[in-house]
């Protein structure tokens, strides 16, 4: 790994915590001694990657859907998305292919905004997060949904989530691995039993710490 001294080590907006802004949430993760999870290496650069085709997302027919076991089904269009009072989060970048990008800074709606105007149920105990391409999914505990530094995002390091890293917008779940954080969000669904979605289904594992390895089902 490269010295925090050396400029090759700087990635993002800042590298430590205390040059987020001040009103930025912090996660949790980027207040370790050792910023850097077991078995990744560090990157400046954002690698793109994903499953299938970038799809065409138009904002004027664009809308994230938020259902299941939920008392207020919502359905919002971009301008109603954007409306809602937003957060800015700082936090790392652990993709599973052993990158990692720190320092980011994320700007969106946070989930707890979400979990607001909906009223979650108690049966709920599960995220299923379906994105624009093709339907496809990725699920996660409830618990994990919930955490601070958890939001959906349409901007990054001060410009718009461009369509190559999930624009127009995102889940960004900072403690989990990327893959957690669906692309182009379309849908976020509150359910009672796990429901894996394509890269848990295809090998990957169902929960995705960065810390303690969990890349592929059965590590």
């Amino acid at each position: 790994m490269l010295p925090p001294s050396d400029p090759k080590y700087q990635s993002g907006p800042s590298l430590q915590p205390a040059d987020a802004p001040p009103d930025a949430i912090i996660s949790s993760d980027t207040h370790r001694a050792e910023r850097m999870p077991p078995g990744q290496s560090l990157t400046r650069k954002w690698p793109v990657l994903h499953y299938g085709d970038v799809p065409d997302v138009d904002l004027s027919t664009w809308k994230l859907q938020i259902g299941g076991l939920v008392e207020r089904p919502l359905t919002l269009t971009w301008n109603e998305y954007l409306a809602i009072p937003r957060v800015k989060v700082f936090s790392d970048f652990h993709c599973v292919t052993r990158w990692s990008r720190l320092g980011n800074l994320w700007e969106g709606v946070s989930v707890h905004e979400i979990i607001q105007r909906v009223g979650v149920l108690p049966a709920a105990k599960y995220v299923v997060a379906t994105g624009y391409d093709c339907g496809w999914t990725t699920n996660l505990p409830l618990s994990d949904f919930l955490a601070p530094d958890a939001l959906i995002t349409d901007t990054h390091d001060g410009e718009p989530l461009d369509p190559d890293h999930g624009g127009p917008a995102r889940l960004m779940i900072p403690l989990l691995y990327a893959w957690k954080s669906a692309k182009w969000l379309r849908r976020i669904d509150f359910v009672a039993t796990d429901a894996p979605g394509y890269w848990e289904r295809a090998g990957y594992h169902n929960h995705g710490d960065p810390w303690t390895e969990e890349r592929f089902d059965g590590e």
